[in-house]
């Protein structure tokens, strides 16, 4: 299973496509197929498959033992090609990423299908902002963890520093919805106000493969 480590000893990979309702299962038949040829690759780790519960997004959280083996996957075109599938959807957002912070109820995060609701919130910014986002985030992720029902949230930073992914982990989607009314959690008048845009989905975990 894929743990979420602080110590970044393996490449974090996520990316997330943006797909209309009818077609989010036919994306996800795609993407386990590739998954297939994936997994052979010298340097791959998982990859953990989300779809999203209101039938817009799926998303990949995908490790791989270092950078240099992923940007070798990626430049190898023999394998690209066998992902002709995906390139009929849209293009998804996809960035490598670092955790800078993570707090957890339940020890080091580990991604399993079934277990919880889990969230991406995706904010986005210049890369200038990158810095006082990640700030922001290790200020705040204590007082969201006091939320009941909020079991884990993980923090990354992408490399290209145009993005920031919180990956949490849930109880149930009512403790969701209690966070997000809170002070500097809501709409009105956000803690990344300024700084970042933000939008999150919720998701469950369909499919993980392993080397």
């Amino acid at each position: 299973m894929a743990n979420l480590s602080l110590d970044n000893s393996l490449t974090t990979v996520i990316i997330i496509f943006t797909v209309k309702p009818e077609q989010q299962l036919e994306l996800i038949d795609a993407i386990k197929e590739f998954l297939e040829t994936v997994k052979t690759q010298p340097g791959f780790v998982s990859a953990n498959l989300h779809k999203s519960t209101d039938g817009v997004k799926v998303a990949n959280y995908a490790q791989w033992k270092n950078i240099e083996t992923f940007e070798a996957f990626r430049s190898n075109q023999d394998i690209q090609t066998k992902a002709a599938k995906l390139f009929e959807f849209d293009t998804p957002d996809s960035h490598v990423y670092e955790i800078v912070t993570s707090e957890s109820k339940v020890g080091t995060p580990e991604i399993k299908t079934g277990e919880y609701v889990v969230h991406f919130a995706e904010f986005s910014m210049q890369p200038e902002n990158q810095p006082k986002m990640v700030e922001l985030a290790k200020e705040h992720i204590k007082p969201a963890m006091e939320q009941p029902g909020l079991l884990s949230a993980t923090f990354h930073r992408s490399l290209d520093g145009t993005r920031v992914i919180n990956y949490g982990q849930w109880e149930n989607q009512q403790a969701i919805e209690e966070l997000v009314k809170k002070p500097g959690f809501s709409k009105a008048a956000p803690y990344w106000e300024g700084i970042a845009d933000n939008e999150y989905h919720l998701y469950e975990v369909v499919h993980t493969v392993h080397s």
